[in-house]
């Protein structure tokens, strides 16, 4: 096994115009290997950090579980690990699975814990490194404090939008259906049409949420102060497509 150094170191030259080739004879090491850690196919222990050794992460299931903590999840300090928690409704076994499995592809070699509140099963995790893939982290509520994305974690989102706002609509989003009436040759009919609703007390979450719907060209608006919705139909059908139902 080497260290995660030298991996790191190898990554670097590569990336800064050598060829792999050349790499691999400078640090003594096979040329699959350096192609390996370039590419990312080969990640190095399951337990290592990412964003301490330069590994891949699962970028899929990274940027799910990202939009899950950033509407329902909270990380909390242990003296050995942190715990990285996600509240799920009790009513929703599917939302529950979908963050048990994201959280898995994450951090393969973790253990997934459940554990039960009143109307809730909070999905947990625990791992020192939980900071690391979220810098979002701080003290104080979210809506009190600036969530912004590191420029990794944007990019991330650009190439998955889709699983993003998933997370973000089934932890803090809803699926509704609205009326509304209209005359018709003289006569009042009712109309019924579904909507998504996504609500968050903080203004940069809500802003995180409107530019992925920018980036999967789904129109929105805002329909009250900590409220985004999304009611055309065509928006609809598109996000119903790409975050599925909520249950």
């Amino acid at each position: 096994m080497h260290p995660a150094a030298t991996r790191l170191e190898a990554v670097a030259l590569v990336r800064s115009g050598h060829t792999v080739s050349s790499v691999a004879r400078q640090l003594a090491l096979p040329v699959s290997t350096v192609r390996d850690w370039v590419t990312g196919r080969t990640t190095g222990p399951l337990d290592e950090c990412p964003r301490c050794t330069g590994a891949s992460v699962p970028e899929g299931p990274y940027a799910a579980l990202l939009g899950y903590y950033l509407g329902d999840g909270c990380i909390s300090h242990a003296p050995r690990y942190d715990v990285l928690r996600i509240s799920c409704d009790a009513r929703l076994p599917g939302i529950i699975a979908d963050v048990s499995r994201v959280l898995r592809e994450v951090r393969p070699t973790g253990k997934v814990f459940h554990v039960s509140g009143p109307g809730t099963i909070v999905v947990q995790g625990h791992w020192k490194h939980w900071t690391c893939l979220f810098p979002q982290h701080g003290p104080g509520r979210k809506h009190e404090r600036v969530i912004a994305l590191e420029p990794w974690q944007q990019e991330i989102v650009e190439r998955h939008p889709g699983p993003f706002l998933r997370g973000l609509f089934h932890s803090d989003g809803c699926r509704a259906n609205n009326w509304t009436t209209r005359r018709v040759g003289g006569e009042l009919k009712r109309y019924d049409y579904p909507r998504w609703q996504f609500s968050n007390r903080s203004e940069d979450i809500l802003g995180l949420c409107t530019w992925a719907l920018d980036l999967v060209d789904v129109p929105w608006r805002r329909s009250g102060r900590w409220c985004v919705s999304v009611s055309r139909r065509a928006g609809v059908a598109r996000l119903d497509e790409l975050v599925g139902p909520k249950r």
